[in-house]
């Protein structure tokens, strides 16, 4: 049976592991054709703690059911960028489903091990600039290289990966200013779509079970699987009216109640991080 994302053309960066990884996914299970993109391939592994590659993630589209096709990207290089749409363009003519999620503010600095806890200036301006350069400014430039090909149809949709919903600081000064300016982002590309039916739409997972996080079990049980993540992008893709929900902020956790799908293990884990 065709998936509902069946003939729809998407692209998700940063998808070599983590939440990108289990959008692909979830977005290959409903019959897309998904180009995978991140700075990791097989044979250029930018992180050796982490092995996984595009390549993988790509097969396992595949496998899902859609089509992946690896493309190695480094989104903080703009030339990189303008080559993967021109290639998308070439292929498909056209591009349905936009999902930003490229974030460069996890790679080990000098103060890799106690850095969420100094106050800003004790912390490395190097990973500003990871969480600035690789993460925000990546959004803003995938989506300026990325939405000119969305025009050509007039209709789709942009997510941009973020941690927050805006009414919360999230405990590190580099970590809230970069995830709440991505919440920024979605509201003002929004309104500069104007009448336009192209939603933008920031979105926050919580708590996932991906690399580098906690493996003791009562952790685990806490969790969400990046395939969560994933299945509230199918259900924003697969919403006809979608648009009514553009420029907002939203969390999986409400969006999974909303349109009524679960976790990998049946649950509905609640919205993380709790706003008020």
């Amino acid at each position: 049976m065709a998936g509902t994302l069946s003939g729809t053309v998407a692209v998700v960066t940063g998808a070599s592991r983590g939440a990108g990884r289990g959008i692909a996914r979830v977005l290959g299970e409903q019959g897309a054709t998904v180009y995978v993109t991140a700075r990791t391939t097989q044979e250029d592994q930018t992180d050796q703690e982490f092995p996984h590659s595009i390549q993988e993630t790509a097969a396992e589209v595949d496998a899902a059911g859609g089509q992946g096709i690896a493309l190695r990207c480094d989104h903080t290089d703009d030339a990189d960028v303008a080559r993967l749409f021109d290639k998308v363009r070439a292929d498909q003519g056209r591009l349905d489903v936009l999902v930003c999620n490229a974030w460069g503010g996890y790679m080990p600095y000098a103060e890799h091990n106690d850095w969420w806890s100094k106050p800003f200036w004790e912390q490395s301006m190097d990973r500003w600039d990871g969480m600035f350069t690789s993460g925000l400014r990546a959004h803003i430039t995938t989506c300026f290289h990325g939405l000119p090909l969305m025009l050509t149809s007039g209709r789709g949709l942009v997510v941009l990966t973020t941690f927050t919903r805006g009414r919360r600081y999230l405990g590190n000064v580099f970590y809230d200013v970069a995830k709440n300016a991505v919440c920024r982002l979605a509201s003002g590309l929004a309104e500069d779509l104007g009448e336009r039916e192209i939603a933008v739409i920031a979105l926050s997972p919580g708590w996932m079970a991906v690399e580098r996080m906690p493996e003791d079990p009562i952790s685990r049980a806490q969790m969400e699987s990046p395939e969560y993540i994933g299945r509230a992008v199918a259900a924003l893709a697969t919403d006809p009216g979608v648009i009514r929900r553009s420029g907002q902020s939203l969390a999986v956790g409400d969006l999974a109640r909303l349109y009524g799908f679960r976790d990998v293990d049946g649950r509905q884990p609640t919205s993380y991080p709790i706003e008020r």
